[in-house]
């Protein structure tokens, strides 16, 4: 039996997974969460197989926050299930030593197959993700933009995209203000935009807001 726990803000996707999963012989809740210190908890409390975590969870706010989880809790095989853009955050993910990356919008087979498949050992994209990769390799150079940011830098384009400021973001990420700015220059230097309008708009065509 795979225990599993689910991490997720909205509690219509708590109740479509419950009922997905009622009859499942393989698969068990030990655990239904809306906020990372939740998830914690669960985790330092019980022995879970595979956590199933939504990037926009609740007290989540970086990648490297999730990076964390997988040092210290070794034994539970982390699956992001998300909305966020797969193809701006996927590889991040995994570099980050993720077991698998789900899109929300894959049927809920998917994301079955993708939790028995972590549990055996195995490292999975979904389809769509690398669909989606395969494309954007081919595609034009001003497609691949975001191949050339980090992952904290995507991060910090994404607080910028939602309008919060320099300060916000230096709390949420738990750095300096001025690591902050630093940030914000590389992000206009390597998306080739000369003010924050500008790369808010270049953000959203690149799907990572």
């Amino acid at each position: 039996m795979i225990k599993l726990c689910l991490a997720d803000n909205h509690p219509v996707v708590h109740n479509g997974m419950k009922s997905y999963f009622s009859d499942n012989p393989q698969i068990s809740f030990v655990g239904v969460v809306n906020n990372l210190d939740s998830l914690l908890d669960i985790l330092g409390k019980k022995t879970v197989d595979a956590a199933v975590i939504d990037l926009e969870l609740d007290g989540l706010t970086s990648i490297s926050s999730v990076k964390s989880l997988v040092k210290e809790f070794p034994e539970t095989k982390i699956i992001i299930f998300t909305n966020l853009a797969e193809q701006i955050y996927a590889p991040n993910a995994l570099k980050a030593g993720l077991s698998a990356y789900v899109h929300k919008s894959a049927k809920m087979e998917e994301l079955e197959n993708a939790i028995k498949k972590v549990n055996e050992g195995e490292v999975v994209f979904s389809d769509a993700v690398k669909k989606n990769l395969a494309l954007l390799n081919k595609g034009k150079k001003s497609e691949r933009l975001y191949r050339k940011l980090s992952s904290r830098e995507i991060e910090v384009l994404r607080y910028l995209s939602e309008g919060k400021k320099n300060k916000e973001i230096a709390k949420l990420l738990d750095l300096n203000e001025k690591t902050i700015s630093t940030y914000k220059l590389r992000l206009l230097t390597k998306l080739h935009v000369t003010n924050l309008v500008d790369l808010v708009n270049k953000a959203k065509t690149l799907d990572i807001v």
